[in-house]
């Protein structure tokens, strides 16, 4: 059995939601339609053609013969063509860098299955490039030309969302945190080294993953590649977007397209000359395309490139799972706007997502709203596949919406769900404190980021030994960075925690010869700001740790010992060393170690041992199985398990679990458990450290 390799926006999506659930029942059906067709959209054509649009084609265009051929992917005023045929878009969003490669073609599988005929795919360069020039598209997880090549086999096309920024709830949209390093870097702008180092990425993608091969123009699946990334939103400046369309044509030669939101400031910030303009949202944002972008170069047919199944998960005790099961009316909602978008309005669409899949490992993006407020590492979206790729009640809905519109036994059936296993409870016994887990430390007057100690995620510790009093109040630089948690000699003061707008105070009372600890977890760099946000800057902050001076008492404490933890790997004692025996001395996180006997897979015919792991008992940290790691867990919900893939699974053989629990002072150090289960249960709970904290 193959295996699951160990490494594997925010999306306005509330905003959206609101205005798609106010403006659905808005009949704007006839001027929008009016718009679309007769006269104006031949003589935008015409124009289109004249000004040497590239993709837009007619019957009188000069670069098409009668005898040539027409191009494999192209578009007019208002039909998407495929080999010179009107086709129109039925798309889902699956990115191949959150689904566990063995099972890439499964889905895709369900995607067809459900009717579409397109899948639309973020490419996320910090798995691709996890530092500067190590370019790892021989990760079977990052082989995404792999996955294209058996979209294309499953009878889908595919379009291509590089970005180099992508949002999508992903950590730092995509970026890698080694760009942070780099002298002048300022991403998302006319910047020249951050547009050198987006030069060097679109030419390693097209080169070394052999995405450039994989076009239409080719014999490949790829019909379009975006432009950026719902750039209006974030901003205007067109010298940017149009030196990454010139970056992005060096490579590429069918059709470029932007995605924006469907309203005045956000088109007219992201669209470019020459390149096809479209927009998301839902039904009521299809007729702003045409309102607000007026230059023939970007006009042709409609796409919603964006169509939301539903959202992405947060941390926190009142974010409870956004799933539409049990909500007839927004279902209903889903389906009537198939209908329209394919029916009224001849529009494309691709759904957002039609298969979420998984934030693995640290992953994760986050949003800052005057506090950092976290994705979940599932990564569910309450999509019609679930997070394990299981077909949902919403997946047939949209499926019978969508059959009417496609030609009559075209859509195979969808392959059967293998059920999920069960595992039964099983201990887990204390090997390792995480402080004594890393001997590479490094010192310095005042405390430096992550990122200057050459650390991209996980958790930095700050050691100051004191040589004097001191009393009152830590600060840990400008703001925590993210999560701070505060010991005395070992023992655990208090959290401050940024995930809330108003983080406790820890105060503490430093004798000469104390030593302070500062364990600073990075939860998820921000992935998302509109132009609008006070905030929008954020995104262009990535740094982590402490980004500043360490205070107590407003005296500002210097010299500092490092020790970095971005946990790639486990640390060797992990796995090798012993059960600790009686108490652990302190209340520094802990790793835990135990196993389970995976099921025989030649003695039950209903294993795919796909199932979710549960640590009833913990408070906070990060599940390993084999030395896959899963994700993080936090009992404030609404996440409550792990989704732990079948091909991570051992069977008939033994299966190390490894917990890091960073709060074992909070619930007994001598053991813990933790099960799988088939059935997830989402879920939400108080903050044992700050109950009174929103």
């Amino acid at each position: 059995m193959q295996r699951c390799h160990a490494d594997i926006c925010p999306r306005h999506f509330q905003v959206r939601l609101s205005e798609y659930r106010r403006h659905r029942s808005r009949v704007l059906i006839a001027s929008s339609l009016t718009m679309l067709g007769g006269s104006v959209a031949l003589a935008l054509v015409a124009s289109a053609i004249a000004a040497g649009a590239p993709g837009v084609q007619g019957k009188g265009s000069p670069s098409r013969t009668r005898s040539a051929p027409p191009p494999a992917f192209t578009y007019d005023r208002q039909s998407f063509l495929l080999h010179g045929e009107p086709y129109t878009i039925i798309g889902g969003q699956m990115d191949p860098q959150r689904i566990p490669y063995p099972y890439w073609r499964d889905r895709l599988a369900k995607a067809r299955a459900m009717g579409l005929n397109t899948i639309f795919s973020y490419i996320f360069w910090n798995n691709l490039e996890p530092s500067r020039g190590d370019w790892r598209s021989d990760d079977p997880q990052n082989d995404v030309g792999k996955y294209f090549r058996i979209a294309q086999e499953e009878g889908l096309n595919v379009v291509l969302r590089p970005g180099p920024y992508i949002c999508g709830e992903h950590e730092w949209g995509g970026f890698p945190a080694w760009l942070s390093n780099i002298p002048g870097m300022v991403v998302r702008t006319d910047n020249e080294p951050f547009l050198q180092e987006a030069a060097r990425y679109v030419d390693n993608l097209a080169r070394r993953s052999g995405l450039a091969d994989l076009q239409a123009s080719r014999g490949g699946p790829i019909l379009m590649v975006q432009v950026e990334n719902e750039y209006g939103s974030f901003d205007d400046n067109h010298n940017y977007t149009a030196a990454l369309r010139d970056i992005l044509r060096r490579h590429f030669d069918v059709p470029l397209y932007t995605n924006d939101g469907g309203v005045d400031w956000t088109l007219e910030g992201g669209e470019i000359p020459f390149v096809l303009a479209e927009v998301d949202g839902g039904s009521w944002a299809l007729p702003a395309r045409d309102e607000y972008v007026t230059d023939p170069t970007e006009l042709g047919p409609l796409l919603d490139g964006e169509y939301y199944t539903w959202a992405p998960d947060q941390w926190g005790s009142y974010n409870p799972h956004n799933t539409t099961a049990g909500n007839a009316a927004d279902v209903s909602g889903i389906v009537d706007d198939i209908a329209f978008h394919l029916g009224n309005a001849s529009a494309s669409i691709s759904f957002y997502m039609v298969h979420g899949g998984t934030n693995f490992g640290f992953q994760n993006g986050a949003l800052w709203q005057n506090r950092t407020t976290a994705f979940t590492s599932s990564y569910d979206y309450g999509a019609p596949l679930d997070e394990t790729g299981r077909t949902t009640d919403l997946y047939f809905q949209m499926r019978n919406a969508i059959l009417p519109f496609v030609p009559n036994g075209s859509v195979p059936a969808p392959p059967d769900n293998l059920p999920r296993a069960e595992i039964p409870p099983f201990s887990l016994r204390p090997v390792l404190s995480l402080f004594d887990a890393y001997e590479t430390r490094k010192t310095a007057d005042a405390p430096l980021t992550m990122e200057a100690l050459g650390q991209s995620y996980g958790f930095t510790l700050y050691e100051h030994t004191a040589k004097a009093a001191m009393t009152g109040n830590v600060t840990a630089g400008d703001r925590p960075r993210d999560r701070v948690i505060v010991y005395v000699n070992g023992k655990a003061m208090g959290i401050m925690d940024s995930q809330y707008q108003h983080p406790l105070n820890v105060s503490v009372s430093l004798r000469p010869g104390d030593k302070l600890q500062l364990l600073v977890e990075n939860l998820g760099r921000v992935d998302y700001y509109s132009r609008g946000n006070p905030y929008r800057n954020y995104v262009q902050d990535p740094w982590k740790g402490i980004k500043g001076d360490v205070t107590v008492g407003g005296v500002v404490v210097r010299g500092w010992v490092m020790s970095t933890m971005q946990l790639d790997a486990l640390p060797a004692r992990v796995s090798s060393g012993k059960a600790c025996v009686g108490r652990v001395a302190g209340d520094a996180p802990l790793f835990y170690r135990g196993s389970f006997t995976g099921p025989d897979v030649t003695h039950n015919s209903t294993m795919t041992l796909d199932t979710f792991v549960a640590v009833p008992h913990g408070i906070k940290g990060n599940v390993w199985v084999n030395g896959f790691h899963l994700g993080r867990y936090w009992l404030v919900g609404p996440q409550q398990s792990l989704y732990l893939p079948g091909c991570v699974v051992k069977p008939g053989e033994e299966n190390e679990v490894v917990v890091l629990e960073l709060e074992p002072w909070q619930m007994g150090k001598e053991s813990m458990v933790a099960y799988g289960t088939a059935d997830r249960v989402w879920g939400n709970n108080p903050d044992p450290d700050c109950l009174k904290c929103v």
